[in-house]
């Protein structure tokens, strides 16, 4: 924190204080009173955010005493979210879209990076959709070219806006080196992709932004949510983008997070990833055949063919990232995405350890493997 003193013992209080520090942030379950020697912005919060560290951010409202992290410099998972409006709404949104003046927010995150580290590897705006305010947005992009140019800059967006010709030249006159447009695309036809966001004519918006972007050399992600309505139909849209959208930058196939409106739409939108593994299996294929880099987000490898564990990566956010205690004994967990922690988490049936150690193994356990393996294999 720039003009904050982090402190967890008397000492280090006492410390700050010698050391003519006007706040001092103090984490601590005891009690904390210097007000006899202490005249500065005195702020006390419980052990449980223990990891607080020397260059987070926090943002403070002072009329409800509470406070938010902004900015974590250990994490490799920083987000920024620019608004709760959006033009989408989607089934399975895990942000709920209000209607709502937020427009502070960005004021709030054009104050927040003069303090974020330079060399954070990695930021990403979320919303809402983040171009509802898209001029005062572009100037917080402009910022972080300025203060950030290191940094990778992953905006997600439902790409909407892109159609519009302006817009996708100011994006372009941004000129950071490392920005990327992260759109998703949820199906190869329109009607169901139109369905899952609850827009007419969305689709066709949406691709004719990616392509817009596309001529203009931006750096474009695509990112297919998978559940019942769009993984049954995954390898005709995998197959879909490598013939249409091969020059993209980055495809991810996604796992629901079932939180948001996922929760209410449980019933319409779960499906085990058991259930759709072969042809998720098949849309990777046809997009590396193509050349285009894809990547398997939020799935543990578990529950995915073989064929597609050199493609699932760790990809859920540290703080609401865990494991069941079947990971424990799992030989694959320090490359596995492991599991959602928001909302109400759903398990697949598939969910085992992967065990490949044999030698290590019992006759019994050595057996279990096997079975496993072969179980895999079938799969």
């Amino acid at each position: 924190m720039a003009d904050f003193a982090l402190a967890r013992t008397r000492d280090e209080i006492r410390h700050a204080i010698e050391a003519d520090w006007a706040s001092i942030l103090v984490i601590s379950d005891g009690s904390i009173d210097f007000s006899g020697t202490f005249k500065g912005r005195l702020v006390a919060v419980s052990s449980k955010y223990d990891y607080f560290a020397d260059g987070d951010v926090i943002g403070f409202d002072h009329g409800s005493k509470k406070f938010r992290t902004m900015y974590r410099r250990n994490s490799a998972h920083n987000s920024f979210l620019v608004t709760e409006r959006c033009n989408n709404y989607c089934l399975m949104c895990s942000q709920p879209p209000k209607d709502v003046d937020d427009r502070w927010i960005l004021n709030e995150i054009k104050e927040s990076l003069p303090l974020i580290d330079p060399e954070t590897p990695a930021l990403t705006f979320t919303g809402g959709e983040t171009l509802s305010d898209w001029k005062d947005f572009i100037a917080i992009l402009k910022e972080c070219r300025d203060r950030l140019p290191a940094t990778a800059i992953q905006v997600l967006t439902n790409g909407r806006a892109f159609a519009n010709s302006e817009i996708v030249d100011a994006w372009k006159d941004v000129g950071h080196p490392k920005l990327m447009a992260a759109i998703p695309v949820y199906a190869s036809v329109d009607r169901i992709h139109d369905h899952v966001v609850q827009a007419k004519g969305a689709f066709d918006e949406t691709v004719l932004g990616i392509l817009k972007l596309k001529d203009r050399g931006q750096r474009v992600e695509i990112r297919v949510v998978l559940h019942a309505l769009t993984a049954p139909i995954i390898e005709d849209t995998g197959r879909w983008i490598a013939r249409n959208l091969p020059f993209v930058d980055h495809v991810a196939l996604m796992g629901l997070e079932n939180t948001g409106f996922a929760v209410a739409n449980d019933a319409m939108l779960w499906m085990d990833p058991m259930d759709y593994g072969d042809g998720l299996a098949l849309a990777v294929d046809h997009l590396s055949a193509a050349g285009v880099n894809v990547s398997v987000y939020n799935l543990p490898k578990c529950v995915l063919p073989k064929s597609v564990w050199p493609h699932a990566l760790q990809s859920i956010s540290d703080w609401k990232n865990g494991f069941v205690d079947e990971c424990d004994r799992c030989d694959e967990k320090s490359t596995c995405s492991g599991f959602f922690t928001t909302g109400r988490p759903r398990f697949s049936r598939g969910v085992r350890a992967i065990i490949s150690r044999r030698h290590k193994l019992s006759p019994a356990a050595d057996q279990q493997a096997r079975n496993q393996e072969n179980w895999h294999e079938d799969s």
